[in-house]
């Protein structure tokens, strides 16, 4: 009988090795995945086409084609949040114990958008951010 009992710790034992070691595993695996990469928009001037900013970033929010052939276009990178917030506030502690209830409003934060600009031949010329 104690031999069954002690192949059952030796068991539990090595589900326990295995569950902390796919947990480590699976960890690692999450924060790889939410690690994001910057773009070097500098590095890509003169040899990143149209087409290309497309297939990555996806159709533009706003576009334009001008009279010699440039295009401007622009793609949201960050949305803000639309409508502030408003509520109350009332001070605790010394020396806010009397004050009364006061408003506070929170203002809307702004878009983040990436303007690239493209020559005629369709290769990326500039990039700026825009705040909006």
């Amino acid at each position: 009988m104690n031999a069954d009992v002690g192949k059952g710790r030796c068991a539990r034992k090595r589900v326990s090795r295995l569950g902390v070691r796919g947990l480590g595993i699976g960890l690692c695996l999450f924060l790889t995945g939410c690690a994001t990469t910057k773009i070097d928009w500098n590095s890509r001037i003169g040899n990143y086409t149209y087409d290309q900013a497309v297939a990555e970033l996806g159709p533009p929010d706003k576009s334009a084609k001008l009279t010699d052939g440039t295009i401007v276009a622009e793609w949201l990178t960050r949305r803000g949040y639309s409508g502030g917030s408003v509520g109350f506030m009332h001070g605790y502690g010394y020396p806010y114990y009397y004050h009364p209830w006061y408003p506070y409003y929170e203002p809307p934060s702004p878009d983040y958008f990436i303007r690239l600009t493209f020559g005629p031949d369709g290769r990326l010329r500039a990039y700026q951010r825009v705040v909006r």
